[in-house]
């Protein structure tokens, strides 16, 4: 159970999407295998996985999207890392960091303020146009 602790947050990213899937410790390594609705969503998660230094020492992974599209417009969300500013998220989610307001607004029943988010929350990503 070691492993399944370690990645917690990668399993709870995987959950948080709804994969249909397992992630199974045996042998000294997590063997994470699963479906995903998009490719989004599987490079979310393995943006989790690899938030853990020794990844590719620990994990076997085949995370496959099914849907084959984007999400569907407003269904997009990310789970704040430590570390992660609304800035940060905006220019990785969004393509500016300046977009960052956008995700502020959107998250307006759970932040009551853009410089105080915490790691574990789920924020919704709104569909701006990108230039």
């Amino acid at each position: 159970m070691e492993l399944r602790g370690r990645y917690k947050y990668a399993i709870d990213t995987a959950k948080s999407f709804g994969m249909d899937g397992s992630a199974e410790e045996r042998d000294g390594k997590l063997y994470f295998k699963g479906t995903v609705q998009t490719q989004e969503q599987a490079n979310k998660i393995w943006d989790a996985i690899k938030t853990i230094p020794t990844w590719q020492q620990d994990v076997v992974a085949d995370i496959k999207a099914v849907g084959g599209g984007a999400a569907a417009p407003g269904a997009t969300t990310y789970t704040v890392k430590p570390g992660d500013t609304l800035s940060k998220i905006a220019r990785e989610q969004l393509g500016s960091a300046n977009a960052y307001m956008d995700i502020f607004s959107a998250n307006r029943d759970q932040l009551s303020d853009p410089d105080k988010i915490k790691p574990g929350q789920t924020l919704k990503i709104p569909q701006v146009a990108r230039k």
